[in-house]
C-alpha cells in the first residue's frame, strides 16, 4: 500500500516508473472504447472511494474512468452528507468506516491539514486529487504530456511558468527537481513562491530561475504551463490581482518570445491569463494535456495498490 499525497515524498525513480506504466497502458489502449477493460484487469474488484471539498471536472472524470477501465469501481461521497470531525465522529472514525468499505481514498479537500490527517488513520491508499499546498495527480500527468509530445525526456528541456503560484506551481517545482528539469517562472514581484517551496528547491539543487518579466521568463522556452490566475475561492482583491497580472498573459506577442516550436499547456479551467487566440491556437496541447489525466491515473493506483510493475 502506498499514499499519493505529495511528489517530494516519492523517489524519482518511482515517479519514472509510473509514467513509464502509463506510456505503455495508454499505446495498448488505442482502439480500446472509453469503458472496455484493459485486458489484464489489474484492479479487478478494488473499490475507490472519491470525496470532492472543491469542484472537479477532469479529476473526478479521469479517476472515474482510470478505476473502471483497470477492473475496479468507484463512488463518490458528498462532504456534506458526511461527518467528516463534525456531529460527533472524530475524522479517525470516518477513516475507519472509509477503510472498511473501500479499498482505495481519493480527496480533493481544501485542507492539507486533512489530507494528513486521513494518511494517518487510513488503513487504505489515500490519493490527494487537489490541496491548498499541491497538485501531484495534475503534474505528474503533465509531465507525461510533455514527453509524449516532444518525444524527448523533459529534462532536456526548457520549461516555463507563467502565472500566480499555487499549488500546481508547487507540485511543478517538486517534478523539477525529481525529474531533473530547468524550470523559469514568470509572476508579478508579490507573487512570487513562498519561501518555504523555494528554500526546498534551493536545498535539492533545484534549477530554478524566478523573473518579474515575462518575455525574459519564456525565452527559449519548449513549453509553457499556466493555470488561472483567479482561483475558486482566491479571497482577493480580485480587480487588484488581474491588473497585477495585466503583463503577465500568455498572448501571440508574448509566444514569439520563446521558441518556434513551443507547447503551450493549461490545467484548466481558464481565465484572462491566456488570450483565446493562444489556447485554442496550433501551439496548444491543453485537450490532449486533459485526456492523459485517465491514463496517468491508472498508473498511480496502481503504484497506491502495490500492483505496478
Amino acid at each position: 500500500m502506498n499514499h499519493f499525497i505529495n511528489l517530494k515524498d516519492i523517489s524519482s525513480k518511482t515517479l519514472r516508473r509510473i509514467v513509464t506504466d502509463a506510456k505503455k497502458r495508454k499505446n495498448k489502449r488505442r482502439k480500446f472504447s472509453t469503458l472496455e477493460l484493459d485486458k489484464d484487469k489489474p484492479l479487478k474488484g478494488k473499490l475507490l472511494i472519491q470525496m470532492f471539498e472543491k469542484a472537479s471536472l477532469r479529476t473526478r472524470l479521469s479517476f472515474y474512468l482510470a478505476i473502471k477501465q483497470l477492473g475496479g469501481g468507484t463512488i463518490t461521497l458528498r462532504t456534506n452528507e458526511l461527518h467528516l470531525g463534525k456531529g460527533g465522529e472524530s475524522l479517525a472514525d470516518t477513516a475507519k468506516i472509509l477503510s472498511t468499505y473501500g479499498d482505495g481514498f481519493m480527496l480533493r479537500t481544501d485542507s492539507d491539514k486533512k489530507i494528513e490527517e486521513f494518511s494517518k488513520y487510513l488503513t487504505i491508499p489515500v490519493i490527494n486529487g487537489l490541496s491548498p499546498s499541491s497538485h501531484p495527480t495534475q503534474v505528474l500527468s503533465d509531465i507525461f504530456t510533455v514527453e509524449e509530445i516532444k518525444k524527448k525526456p523533459i529534462s532536456r528541456l526548457n520549461i516555463c511558468w507563467i502565472g500566480d503560484s499555487n499549488n500546481v506551481l508547487n507540485s511543478l517545482i517538486a517534478a523539477s527537481i525529481k525529474f531533473s528539469f530547468r524550470l523559469n517562472i514568470g509572476c508579478p514581484k508579490n507573487y512570487e513562491p513562498k519561501k518555504f517551496v523555494l528554500d526546498w528547491a534551493k536545498k535539492n539543487k533545484g534549477k530554478i530561475n524566478i523573473y518579474n518579466d515575462a518575455k525574459k521568463a519564456v525565452k527559449n522556452a519548449d513549453i509553457i504551463f499556466s493555470d488561472k490566475v483567479i482561483s475558486l475561492n482566491d479571497k482577493v482583491n480580485k480587480n487588484k490581482k488581474i491588473k497585477d497580472f495585466k503583463n503577465f498573459q500568455i498572448n501571440s506577442k508574448l509566444m514569439k518570445f520563446a521558441k518556434k516550436n513551443v507547447t503551450f499547456l493549461h490545467c484548466l479551467p481558464r481565465g484572462t491569463e491566456v488570450s483565446s487566440k493562444v489556447f485554442l491556437g496550433k501551439n496548444s496541447e491543453v485537450w490532449l494535456q486533459a485526456l492523459n489525466r485517465v491514463h496517468v491515473q491508472k498508473s498511480i493506483l496502481l503504484y497506491c495498490f502495490g500492483k505496478l510493475r
